[in-house]
Order: C-alpha cells, then sequence, then structure tokens
C-alpha cells in the first residue's frame, strides 16, 4: 500500500505492516470488516494482526465519527499518543521545523528565515538549535523523538543520504546530511527532496487524497516535481527524479543556476520572477512594485502585487505560468496522472498562476491525457512539505514501534506528551 517494504519480513510482519498503513490513511478510521476486505485475508487472521497492534499500542478502538445516527461501529485508529516525531523542511530562504504525534497531527511548529547558500555547516547547526528550542520550550529531550523527516530543495541521493550537485544549495555536493544528522539526534532520519515532501504531504492530508497517480510542481525559487506513482513516491534510479525546472524550453534562454541556458527555473523559477520585477522596475516603468527598492523584490512581492491588481505583475506571473504549463503538459504527457498540484510560494499567486498553466496544458497536451487531469493549488498552502516530512517520519517510526517486542509504557508516553501539550 505504501511503502514498508522489507525482504527480511515474513508474511505476517508484512501483513502487519499493511494493516499499519491502511488504518494510518483512512479518512475516519477503519472496522475490522472493512479490513480484512481489503487486505484479503480472512476476519480471523486480522483479528490476530490488530490484537497484536492493540497489545503493542501502536493502535486503538474508538467509535466511528461517520455515522449520524444508531450505534456507531468501533474502528481501529492509530494512537496518537504511541510517541513523538519531528519534521525539518529546509527552504532556499526558509526553515520550517515542526513536532507531531503518531497521528500526523502538529503540536507545535516554528518558521524562521533561512540562508541555505550558507551552507551545511552554517545550516544544519541552526536547524538543531531551533529544533532543540522547540523542544526545550515543551519539555520534552530529543531522547523522546523517535524519527526525523527531513526536506531540501535539491536532488536528493537517497541511498547515500546526501546531495547531489544542487543547483541552488552551494556548498552542498556530497556532504553526508543524514549520517551527520542521525549521528547528532541519535534516531532514524529520511531525507528527501522538498517537492517530494510536497507530493506526499498533499497525497497524504491535501488536494491529492485518494489520487493514485499525481505530480506536485513546487514553484519557489526553484520549481521541481514530486511524483507519486500507483500510491507510491517515484524517486527514480538514484532518488533525484523530478528536476522538471531543468527541462529546456529555449537554448538561447537566460542562464540557470545548473549552468545550463533556457530552463524553465530560469523563466519560471521564484529567482527569474523576482529579477523581471526588478528589471520593470528600473526600467521605469508605472507598477506597485516600485513602492519598494529594487534590490529587496522577490517573488511573493510580484504575486502580492498581482493579487492587488497591478498588471505588470500579472503580466509577470501570467508569463511564468504559461512557462510551467508547457513543462507539465510533457509531464502529462508522459505518465498521465490524475492530478498535478501547484504548490510553493508563488503559487499564493493563485487563479493568475493556475488559470495560464491549465491554458497551456490544454493546448500543449494530448487530449487523451489531458481530459483525465486535474490542476489545482496545494490545499496544504505552503506546509505541503512540512507535512511530507511529518509522514515520512512517522512511517518510520510507527513501523519501529510496530515491531518492539517492549514498548515505552503507556505511562511514560502519556506523560511525555502532556508536558508536550501547549498550556492554555
Amino acid at each position: 500500500m505504501f511503502y514498508w517494504i522489507n525482504s527480511n519480513q515474513n508474511i505476517k510482519n508484512f501483513n502487519k505492516h499493511s494493516a499499519i498503513d491502511l488504518i494510518r490513511f483512512a479518512t475516519t478510521g477503519i472496522s475490522r470488516t472493512d479490513l480484512a476486505e481489503q487486505m484479503g485475508l480472512t476476519r480471523a487472521a486480522v483479528t490476530l494482526i490488530v490484537n497484536d497492534l492493540l497489545e503493542n499500542g501502536v493502535i486503538l478502538e474508538a467509535e466511528s465519527r461517520a455515522i449520524p445516527n444508531g450505534r456507531p461501529p468501533v474502528v481501529l485508529e492509530i494512537n496518537p499518543k504511541r510517541g513523538l516525531v519531528a519534521a525539518v523542511d529546509m527552504g532556499a530562504t526558509h526553515v520550517n521545523i515542526a513536532l507531531s504525534d503518531f497521528s500526523a497531527k502538529i503540536i507545535e511548529e516554528t518558521s524562521l528565515p533561512f540562508d541555505i547558500k550558507q551552507g551545511p555547516q552554517i545550516c544544519l547547526t541552526e536547524v538543531k538549535r531551533i529544533l532543540h528550542e522547540l523542544l526545550d520550550r515543551y519539555g520534552v529531550g530529543i531522547s523522546q523523538i523517535m524519527a526525523v523527516g527531513v526536506g531540501v530543495p535539491g536532488p536528493v541521493i537517497k541511498d547515500a543520504g546526501m546531495v547531489m550537485s544542487p543547483p541552488i544549495m552551494p556548498g552542498w555536493d556530497g556532504y553526508p546530511i543524514r549520517k551527520t544528522l542521525e549521528k547528532e539526534w541519535g534516531c532514524p532520519v529520511s531525507l528527501n527532496n522538498d517537492a517530494e515532501l510536497g507530493a506526499l504531504g498533499e497525497w497524504a492530508y491535501g488536494a491529492g487524497r485518494g489520487e493514485k497517480n499525481l505530480a506536485f510542481i513546487k514553484v519557489g525559487s526553484g520549481i521541481g516535481a514530486g511524483l507519486i506513482i500507483n500510491q507510491q513516491i517515484y524517486g527514480g534510479t538514484t532518488g533525484s527524479a523530478g528536476e522538471i525546472g531543468h527541462i529546456t524550453i529555449d537554448e538561447n534562454g537566460p542562464l540557470c543556476t545548473c549552468g545550463n541556458h533556457g530552463c524553465m527555473e530560469a523563466f519560471a523559477g521564484g529567482n527569474a520572477i523576482a529579477l523581471q520585477a526588478r528589471k520593470l522596475v528600473e526600467s521605469g516603468k508605472r507598477t506597485l512594485l516600485s513602492n519598494a527598492p529594487s534590490k529587496d523584490l522577490t517573488a511573493q512581492d510580484v504575486a502580492d502585487c498581482a493579487r492587488r491588481g497591478d498588471l505588470p505583475s500579472q503580466e509577470i506571473i501570467m508569463r511564468a505560468g504559461t512557462f510551467i504549463g508547457i513543462a507539465i503538459a510533457g509531464l502529462v504527457n508522459l505518465f498521465n496522472p490524475s492530478a498535478v498540484i501547484i504548490g510553493g510560494g508563488v503559487a499564493q499567486a493563485g487563479d493568475l498562476l493556475t488559470t495560464p498553466i491549465r491554458q497551456a496544458v490544454r493546448e500543449h497536451s494530448l487530449r487523451a491525457s489531458e481530459q483525465s487531469v486535474h490542476i489545482t493549488t496545494a490545499m496544504l498552502g505552503q506546509r505541503s512539505s512540512l507535512i511530507g516530512a511529518t509522514v515520512q517520519a512517522v512511517s518510520i517510526a510507527i513501523h519501529d514501534a510496530t515491531e518492539r517486542k517492549a514498548p515505552v509504557s503507556k505511562e511514560q508516553i502519556l506523560t511525555e506528551l502532556k508536558q508536550a501539550a501547549p498550556t492554555e
């Protein structure tokens, strides 16, 4: 169902982990009968699995909230108090860090300015400091964190736990990110591209819920794509799939951060949008963008002015949308997703961005593929990647907890989570 795959597991354990994933992603819990039907097992076999999980404390029984009348049936849900995880979403100019329980409900989060160009030593030291401050605020130690999901804005080599030749992450190439953080924090750490995590977050809890095949396009400082194929993250051979921003639109176009000319990111990424805005202001054209010094303008400023009705800003955003739509059309023709979700900071421009994207997809996609795809903005807003990192962390922690023969006592877990709860 999801991505608990371990060749050393026997059939019983495989079924147990499959059951966990079905319970995790059920919208309002799942009954034993439905669980047996979806897994193709007998009720007796499911009962053995469920009893094991109940005894372990990973799941609990609850009354269904989906039945308005009559006696509600008993359903199975993840026990949110079974443990704590953390999530880190590092962007080019921001970092979001959150704590959550086993139901992926965020307990507390913080977002701070960040400069990924400062390199791994400075950036990871800052991330560790922020996470420890967040933990200290609620009286929880790092030893209580069972896993951490981390996202970065570059192509990730998953097996190695590092990025390779990241265009907007100078100094990070080949740095052992995962190994460094696991040594520091003493728990498992997952490392993914931020667009990939955006796809996962929207698939699990956002606009892509229930979809089997989807693409998440993150339009931030750069542009990346996260792909879900048959309800699985698709990372490619090395884990670096989805670099849609570096599809060549015009080989005679502007220089891209990757070193090539005419990449889509060089036309429509956040940095390119900001550059166009600065040139517009410096040309003396009348625009709301002139209210700020041109050197300080960002893509977010352009999106804000576009929403306020500034025509030059709208033209910049809509032109970017057309370029993005052309690239998405190729993606739609290539793997025929049922949904394309537009996220990232620039996506806050709303229909000004998505309307030209849809138009370009209609014009450049095959009819059979175009008619079956739904293009929308991210339901989770700028938290898509953070939620995806949380889902990754919970996935690691919950499957690890399922295998524990002697789980942490419920009293200890309840005490920890009570300490972590915000005071009224």
